[in-house]
């Protein structure tokens, strides 16, 4: 059996940051915008912290079968509870929306790749 790609996207909220740790983020923002988001095995975040206190973690893994997709996306909220312990933040209301790269539909220039 192949394996699948599978994307999670975890959402949440920074919790009761610092001064020091919102300066911290607002120094890293330009590296953390959505113009670099992208779906990693190692997973990235983007947030931005002078508009509102949310962040979005994008993280990519792969799955052989339907049983493994609830172990990827547990493996996203961990890696993004690591990323965010890791630099001493808090946060709040994690969520998950995990996709089977294999079930999306192809778009219009799918369909023509796929038949050439």
């Amino acid at each position: 059996m192949s394996s699948r790609t599978i994307r999670v996207t975890v959402r949440g909220a920074f919790d009761v940051l610092t001064a020091d740790q919102r300066a911290t983020l607002l120094a890293d923002a330009a590296g953390h915008d959505v113009a670099y988001a992208a779906f990693s095995p190692a997973g990235s975040i983007t947030y931005d912290i002078a508009t509102r206190p949310f962040f979005t973690f994008r993280y990519e893994g792969t799955a052989a079968e339907d049983k493994d997709i609830p172990v990827v996306t547990a493996e996203a909220e961990a890696a993004a509870e690591q990323w965010l312990t890791s630099r001493g933040y808090a946060f709040k209301n994690l969520t998950s929306q995990t996709v089977d790269m294999s079930q999306t539909p192809l778009g219009s220039r799918g369909r023509r790749r796929e038949r050439a």
